[in-house]
């Protein structure tokens, strides 16, 4: 359930705009896009406003004046109804003729006619700027015409023809939209680098430095480019780095190896009784401490590297448990004590064995030496599971304190309690544990049992 929490906060925190360069370049130029729009619309309306005056109220009022006189032409007597019909069907206008003999309105449906519905504004409101239709103070007197029969011809805007064109708005929206969405995937190809580089960057985290981050244009990169250059640059000195302190561990780890085995043998010829057999057995058990270190920082280089081979066979788990407890009674007196409990199907495990002994004797030696003085030994259980392989590891000793849970297994590391340099061990048990888990596939947990210290070890081994 966290996994899944923490999964969807870093979805929804991708997406935000803030935490997206690309968004945010879209969403910059998207604004721009708007701002320059309506800045040009302004200025476009405020221009064709401030120029009307002078410059379309002369064309305005020959145009009325020519239409009066069709539809009224002085020597034919009151308007004529059907040139009125036929000029508001062939332009957008709206025509009222009031008189003594004619009273007619083109379009009776509609609340206003143009600028009369603005002069029903400036009725109302007592603020009325008369301007603000056309900016004209006598567009009365631009849009009405007298005949000589005294009927008066009122013209007017078909606010209907208008309103038949608003599917423009539609297509200036869609055009804003694919703009948008141009600009999006322009600006996601530009950026797409960031990406590759990001990849890198978890790669070589990983320690999976065979596959380099890919430079566009290597002939002539862009800033993206050489940042790409730059890291794998750096990710070389670092596999290069890592694989000289891994060479040279090696070669110290197989130099000492000789000289341990001589001393050893020399130690041996020590006598066996009299004064010197305290100091022979004490002599003994540091060489062999010293010959088990070497073995497990070889064995950590093994499994530490991306070439970590297993040799999987079938094991036979608590068969490889009950040898491992075995082995450990010859060091650990309470090791007969240990409680072994195996569910499940565990003859045929395909898996390394040498490494999983390895792993069990960690385990189980690490639980040993910590768990102190506890009435109850420690547990070992085998079991199989909807997934692979579960081992789980429990003493009764004091535990670690919680903050120190997720340093417990690395190399070299030993808490400052009750896990200390006098109980053994110089921090690589569980460490080995953690590799040899990983190069299953599998993965190590540790938690406080309350008391004591369960270690979980989940292996997907099949067979």
């Amino acid at each position: 359930m966290t996994d899944r929490k923490t999964a969807s906060e870093g979805l929804l925190a991708r997406m935000l705009p803030g935490r997206s360069i690309k968004r945010r370049m879209v969403l910059v130029f998207l604004l721009l896009a708007v701002a320059l729009a309506g800045v040009f619309i302004v200025g476009a309306q405020r221009a064709f406003t401030l120029g009307w005056r002078e410059a379309a109220r002369p064309v305005l009022m020959d145009y009325i004046d020519r239409l009066a006189a069709d539809v009224a032409a002085p020597d034919q007597g009151p308007p004529s109804l059907e040139r009125a019909q036929a000029l508001v069907e062939r332009l957008p206008l709206t025509v009222r003729i009031e008189g003594p003999s004619v009273n007619w309105l083109s379009h009776p449906d509609q609340p206003g006619h143009g600028w009369e519905g603005q002069r029903r504004d400036r009725d109302r409101s007592p603020g009325w700027d008369q301007e603000q239709w056309g900016g004209d103070k006598d567009w009365e007197r631009m849009l009405q015409r007298r005949t000589a029969d005294g009927h008066l011809i009122t013209f007017g805007l078909n606010e209907a023809a208008f309103e038949r064109r608003q599917r423009h708005f539609g297509v200036a929206l869609v055009a804003l939209l694919l703009i948008t969405l141009s600009a999006y995937l322009y600006v996601r190809r530009l950026l797409r680098p960031l990406d590759d580089i990001r990849a890198g960057a978890q790669r070589f985290g990983a320690g999976e430095f065979g596959q380099p981050i890919p430079v566009r244009h290597p002939g002539r990169p862009d800033e993206l480019g050489q940042l790409a250059a730059t890291v794998n640059t750096m990710g070389r000195d670092i596999h290069e780095m890592l694989e000289a302190k891994r060479a040279l561990l090696l070669a110290i780890s197989h130099e000492l190896r000789s000289p341990i085995t001589r001393a050893r043998l020399h130690a041996e010829l020590l006598p066996e009784q009299g004064e010197a057999a305290v100091q022979r057995e004490a002599l003994l058990g540091d060489l062999q401490e010293m010959a088990n270190l070497v073995s497990d920082l070889l064995e950590s280089e093994r499994l530490s590297g991306n070439h970590a081979v297993l040799h999987r066979e079938p094991v036979d788990l608590p068969a490889l448990a009950r040898e491992v407890l075995q082995e450990l009674t010859a060091r650990h007196a309470r090791a007969v004590d240990i409680v072994l409990h195996a569910h499940g199907d565990l003859a045929a495990v395909h898996a390394d064995r040498a490494r999983l002994r390895l792993l069990m004797r960690n385990l189980l030696d690490n639980a040993l030496r910590h768990g102190g003085e506890a009435l109850q030994p420690p547990e070992l259980n085998l079991a199989r599971t909807a997934n692979g392989l579960l081992i789980d590891v429990r003493d009764h000793g004091p535990g670690v304190p919680e903050a120190q849970l997720a340093q417990l297994a690395q190399a070299f590391y030993r808490p400052d309690s009750a896990r200390t340099r006098a109980a053994g061990g110089v921090g690589l048990g569980l460490y080995l544990c953690r590799l040899v888990a990983q190069a299953h596939g599998g993965r190590l947990a540790l938690s406080n049992a309350h008391p004591g210290l369960r270690v979980r070890v989940e292996l997907p081994i099949s067979g």
